[in-house]
């Protein structure tokens, strides 16, 4: 269906459209009741992580040069952003899983349905629907695993038009007035559009075991465009936002609101590393150095938003006023698993870059991507500034190996741009244990060695 057949809905960071008719006529099994929890869970559970750069990624070309892969890669963080802008009780063990790093975001490996097909998505924390492509499409992109059967598996259900969720979240339902109908569209014009549905997610088990999640809602995509090269080795999103439909809602209650990750570095890609993402238990973060600033909800309950009221470089710490990036309003800033960069207003980043320079005396040189304007011949041996971002009630020192992206063998560049709305990065919050707390509302911060977990 082309988008000009949709009737927008409602919009923050990705837009929910309405189909002006059916996507499909099929029959199906007709879920009846309204969206319930999962059952509690036991035990810890881990998927096998893939670095993007790694030789054993689906993205792996061998003939590409470092530097090309840093250029994609920045392209596929600099295309992140734009998602963002508007166009308008604890079980005893808990739930683990890792995720595949794609330099601009990151994968994990799960399974879907009854028998279990393994799939590969994009995990986000800046959307909430986990989608993948489904049989029949009208349109699908191409990708390297086979499209989903929903009638191969037993497991599968449709979403009634009459159940609550449907009603209060999409209000779209087929022709025939059985199925409840999911649209969404990102701002890089990628889009999905299907049948909203529950069905059995599957994560592998830190212990070896794999582990179903039964009655997840799903979204069954027969009508999917994804952008950029992702798509041909991902099938979908998996979404860890903070609306009612991510996974970490739908474990809320099993998982006491709680999940935490921690990302290791990119500088790591050909080793044996893998970052960590936990849920329950396992993703209280306390103890020695752990910080905490409370987690504000402002366009939308699907993102992650603090407050950053300054940064420091060295000694220096500049203010973040309201013409420079509304630092005088709760929730200025989205914390983002899925963006490799940290991104300020314009203003203010003319300023943060201006006072990273200062503490540099070495000739500033330029970045072949042409994408990041503050950069350094590694050779030179430059002394990284220390870089504080203070939040609200959490001054979090980032680790200097982090805050400089390594362009080439002899370039290194600040890792942060210009840019709308601000979004603290992935590579800023690499060698920090990030724990969400989605009951006392805070998000908590402590160093730590990703590498060693």
């Amino acid at each position: 269906m082309p988008i000009s057949m949709l009737r927008p809905d409602r919009c923050c960071g990705c837009r929910f459209y309405t189909p002006a008719r059916s996507l499909l006529r099929m029959p199906r099994r007709s879920w009846v009741s309204v969206f319930s929890p999962i059952d509690a869970l036991n035990g810890g559970f881990t998927v096998d992580l893939i670095h993007r750069d790694s030789p054993n990624s689906p993205f792996y070309n061998a003939s590409e040069t470092h530097s090309q892969r840093v250029a994609k890669a920045l392209r596929r963080s600099i295309n992140h952003l734009n998602r963002f802008k508007p166009t308008f009780s604890v079980p005893p063990n808990s739930l683990q899983t890792d995720l595949i790093s794609d330099s601009g975001g990151y994968l994990l490996n799960y399974s879907v349905g009854t028998p279990p097909v393994p799939k590969l998505a994009i995990a986000d924390t800046g959307s909430d629907l986990i989608w993948l492509q489904c049989k029949p499409c009208i349109e699908c992109y191409n990708q390297t695993a086979p499209v989903f059967d929903p009638e191969m598996s037993t497991t599968y259900k449709t979403v009634s038009c009459t159940s609550s969720l449907c009603k209060s979240t999409y209000n779209s339902c087929s022709i025939d007035g059985t199925r409840c109908q999911y649209s969404v569209e990102y701002e890089d014009k990628s889009f999905s559009m299907g049948n909203l549905a529950v069905e059995t997610i599957t994560l592998g088990s830190t212990t070896g075991h794999s582990v179903p999640l039964p009655k997840t809602i799903i979204g069954c995509g027969h009508n999917n465009n994804e952008i950029g090269e992702i798509k041909a080795a991902s099938t979908g999103i998996f979404g860890l936002g903070g609306g009612k439909v991510s996974l970490v809602s739908q474990l809320h209650s099993s998982i006491g609101g709680k999940f935490s990750y921690c990302l290791v570095p990119s500088i790591y890609p050909q080793d044996n590393t893998s970052s960590k993402l936990s849920f329950g238990s396992h993703a209280v973060v306390s103890g020695f150095g752990t910080m905490s600033t409370p987690l504000e909800y402002k366009r939308s309950d699907t993102f992650y938003n603090l407050t950053l009221e300054a940064m420091s470089v060295g000694s220096k710490r500049l203010e973040l006023s309201g013409s420079s990036g509304s630092g005088d309003s709760k929730g200025n800033i989205i914390i983002d698993s899925g963006s490799t960069l940290t991104s300020f207003p314009t203003e203010f980043y003319s300023k943060f870059e201006s006072a990273v320079a200062e503490e540099i005396n070495f000739q500033r040189i330029n970045d072949p991507s042409h994408s990041l304007s503050l950069c350094y011949n590694k050779s030179d041996d430059v002394h990284v500034p220390g870089i504080t971002a203070h939040f609200s009630g959490a001054d979090v020192k980032l680790n200097p190996t982090t805050t400089f992206f390594r362009i080439t063998d002899e370039i290194s560049c600040l890792a942060f741009v210009a840019g709308e709305p601000s979004i603290f990065g992935n590579m800023a919050q690499s060698n920090l244990l990030v724990g969400y707390d989605l009951v006392e509302k805070t998000i908590s911060f402590k160093p730590t060695d990703c590498t060693k977990l």
